[in-house]
């Protein structure tokens, strides 16, 4: 089991950073995407770590030839997608299990979705029942709720569903399934999350917009889509833990570069803002995706209540909760359910955490309140999941930090520690 030591830093930094990690969320949706069309997709900087590489092979495994040179990629379908002959693992992705899910519901043939232990563990029943309920075959443990799942390819129906969750893997799931639907299909949410699905397939070709009753309509496909031509920009949940350690180490500045700007995607500094730190978003272009540079200072933080638009900032919680920790006054979050499935229970990875390292909490079955004031030096527990250990080294940078089990880190980002190394 791997383990890192986190050293306090004892002066200033001021750093641009051009290497944190590719966007996970649009490196998985490129190579699935490129399915939908019968021409060479060409993807650049693609995200090379355990995750997506994952997903990288299951494309391969259903037919199509890649050719990848370091971080860019070309993917050719070559015709209808074919039944594999051996199961499909996603590793620890919780994104292309339930993404994959919705791709192969229509897809003739029989495919098995497995993972690593964690993943095993987490909840699908969330994908399954609504896929279940237009015709998809989908079996598993504990009645289809946890991996390895089954999945027996048939023909789907048309729906009109109104999630009663809000997430983008769901939404992601039926879109997809949509695109192979009976007929024009439906999908509502009550809070916006993240948007790159339909982002990504309108500009492939899709038709898909949203009706004044705020259903996403989804039209089938009667024609392969437009190949992918695109340069995945930085992950901004990724490049967070670095805003944070910013903000918390005093006269520090950090400016991120090429991330995705997208509103859905940048909650978490909107937080930070709130809180205190000088923010600014400088963009540069907009063709799939808004992209340009966050840069981010250090001022003293104070307390904020989060309680909105929670999935747009699901996974930089754990490092909002280092911030949260050093601020004046109280802090606390709500409404976040969705916290308690993801790679770990997040609430209580935190919240276990924070108690580790002197921090006063109360925890609820929806969030916490944090006590701002001091962190001190602890041996704290992944729980094998990759955001836990990033954001307590990021703690580390203030008062040390022993993280045990980081190797959940290179399911993300493979260059976390090297980046982190250049603050000191």
């Amino acid at each position: 089991m791997e383990t890192f030591s986190i050293k306090k830093i004892n002066k200033p930094f001021d750093i641009t950073i051009d290497t944190i990690s590719s966007d996970k969320s649009i490196s998985h949706r490129c190579a699935m995407f490129s399915l939908f069309s019968k021409e060479t997709s060409y993807i650049k900087n693609y995200l090379t770590a355990e995750d997506t590489l994952n997903t990288l092979s299951i494309v391969e495994q259903l037919g199509a030839k890649i050719k990848r040179d370091g971080s860019t990629v070309q993917i050719t379908p070559t015709g209808e997608l074919k039944e594999p002959s051996d199961v499909l693992d996603c590793g620890n992705s919780g994104t292309a299990m339930r993404l994959f899910c919705g791709l192969l519901a229509s897809v003739d043939g029989a495919f098995t979705l497995t993972g690593d232990k964690y993943l095993r563990a987490r909840p699908m029943k969330r994908v399954a029942d609504p896929l279940r309920s237009i015709g998809a075959k989908i079996d598993g443990r504990e009645e289809g709720n946890k991996a390895p799942l089954f999945i027996r390819g048939d023909k789907l129906k048309a729906f009109k569903y109104h999630s009663p969750i809000n997430s983008a893997q769901v939404k992601s799931a039926m879109i997809l399934a949509a695109l192979k639907a009976e007929d024009i299909c439906k999908y509502k949410e009550d809070e916006l999350t993240r948007d790159h699905t339909e982002r990504m397939l309108k500009g492939m070709g899709v038709n898909i917009f949203t009706d004044k009753e705020g259903f996403i309509n989804i039209e089938p496909l009667k024609n392969s889509l437009k190949p992918l031509n695109i340069t995945v920009p930085t992950d901004p949940s990724s490049a967070f833990f670095f805003a944070v350690a910013a903000a918390i180490n005093p006269n520090s500045k950090v400016t991120i570069k090429n991330v995705t700007l997208n509103p859905t995607r940048i909650e978490a500094y909107k937080v930070l803002e709130r809180m205190g730190a000088e923010i600014e978003y400088i963009q540069k272009e907009d063709i799939y995706e808004p992209i340009g540079d966050i840069v981010v200072k250090h001022k003293e933080l104070k307390g904020v209540e989060v309680n909105e638009n929670i999935s747009w900032l699901i996974d930089e919680l754990p490092a909002l909760a280092i911030a949260m920790s050093l601020a004046k006054g109280k802090s606390k979050v709500s409404n976040a359910e969705e916290l308690r499935v993801k790679e770990s229970d997040r609430i209580s990875s935190v919240i276990n955490n924070l108690k580790l390292c002197g921090v006063e909490y109360t925890e609820f079955e929806d969030g916490y309140e944090i006590v701002g004031g001091n962190l001190k030096k602890a041996t704290i527990n992944s729980y094998g999941d990759h955001r836990i250990a990033m954001s307590f080294a990021i703690a580390g940078t203030i008062c040390e930090m022993n993280i045990e089990d980081t190797q959940c880190i290179q399911t993300s980002f493979p260059n976390f520690k090297e980046i982190l190394d250049t603050l000191y």
